[in-house]
């Protein structure tokens, strides 16, 4: 199994260059169409959520503490604050419920 690690790295990277590259020789001109330019817009967002909102609920030892700073992350979010100021504000509502749990 580790003698063919190569193969897997080389896969792998193939697999990414081949994801990156082909559009780009396929999709030559401008896209004009409405409705595949707003749903391009919105992948990275939707890709990104999908990939953190699981490790959101699960990273700590209590859900509780997890939706604490999840609900604190959407307040300050939908206040358009900076991305460090929701960040700060989530992680110490974690911290705060963490400890009050951990009192209990």
């Amino acid at each position: 199994m580790s003698n063919n690690i190569y193969i897997y790295i080389f896969i792998m990277a193939f697999a990414t260059y081949l994801v990156r590259a082909l559009p780009m020789t396929i999709i030559r001109g401008e896209i004009k169409n409405p409705f595949i330019k707003s749903f391009l817009h919105y992948v990275p967002y939707a890709t990104i959520s999908s990939m953190i909102f699981p490790d959101i609920l699960f990273c700590t030892a209590s859900i509780v503490s997890a939706v604490a700073g999840l609900i604190v992350a959407l307040y300050f979010s939908y206040k358009e604050k900076d991305l460090i100021v929701v960040s700060f504000f989530a992680c110490l509502a974690v911290f705060i419920a963490d400890k009050i749990m951990s009192l209990e």
